[in-house]
């Protein structure tokens, strides 16, 4: 007999979470959204990215989590801070922010066995026009992805519903990275692409957990991997923007565990 308080995979290898496994993801979404809260302050002009993630990985071990990135497949730091044309993956080091400078910080924090991953977007500075309308469309971008997430639509239906919205903002989606499952591992089945056709893909069912997180470039898609074999950049060195939530799936829509307690998921900087 099926014991319905463990998960199971469903026929597309997807994890099917219980209800009682809700409060884990809830408390370790939390935290990672604290630790965004906590860092906005000190997002400025002339501190270093390697200050930025002593303070997100203090953090973190104050309460009682580790960090997700700290060693994972070799990884050196405890965030990701991707500056400018970085994509995603940055690697935090002793390079000072300028002022304009607009950077993601990504965190994922282990809490009891759990996974909670989130990111934002922040300003060291002043923040000119051009970068705002982008950050602007990146943050509407991963709400209305999120909109569609409810049993019976595809993941074919958030990545469309982003991919029409970025391009007709004159944007493009990055298709090289994607989000992903998670719960008590960091990446799982499904890969959740921000681009793609209504109606195709997995069936989204109640208890699957899932990060979206929606790169977008001001110029072309494309994107390449430095030498350090994490740092994404854009080919064309336009900016590039994201933000990313991880959620599950409910009986009637979704929830996110990784609101921002401070209410300041966007924007980061008021």
């Amino acid at each position: 007999m099926e014991d319905s308080n463990s998960p199971r995979l469903n026929k597309d290898g997807i994890t099917i979470h219980t209800a009682d496994e809700f409060e884990g993801m809830r408390q370790a979404g939390r935290l990672a959204a604290e630790v965004l809260d906590m860092i906005a302050q000190h997002v400025d002009v002339g501190v270093t990215t390697e200050h930025l993630d002593q303070l997100c990985h203090d953090h973190m071990v104050a309460a009682g989590a580790r960090p997700a990135t700290l060693g994972y497949r070799g990884y050196p730091k405890s965030s990701c801070i991707s500056i400018n044309h970085v994509v995603c993956h940055g690697i935090p080091s002793d390079k000072k922010l300028r002022d304009g400078d607009i950077l993601n910080i990504d965190v994922t924090c282990i809490l009891d066995g759990w996974f909670g991953d989130c990111s934002r977007m922040y300003v060291a500075g002043k923040l000119n026009r051009k970068a705002e309308r982008l950050i602007q469309i990146t943050h509407d971008s991963l709400m209305i992805g999120i909109d569609q997430v409810k049993p019976g639509n595809t993941f074919g239906d958030i990545g469309a519903a982003i991919q029409r919205y970025v391009e007709a903002n004159r944007c493009t989606v990055v298709r090289d990275f994607c989000g992903h499952g998670l719960g008590r591992v960091f990446h799982s089945a499904p890969n959740v692409l921000h681009y793609g056709r209504w109606g195709t893909g997995a069936v989204l069912e109640e208890g699957m957990f899932f990060t979206i997180e929606p790169m977008v470039n001001l110029g072309r898609p494309e994107t390449k991997v430095l030498a350090d074999d994490w740092t994404a950049v854009t080919k064309d060195k336009s900016l590039s923007a994201q933000f990313e939530h991880s959620l599950g799936v409910t009986a009637n829509g979704c929830e996110i565990f990784t609101e921002s307690p401070a209410g300041t998921f966007y924007p980061t900087w008021r």
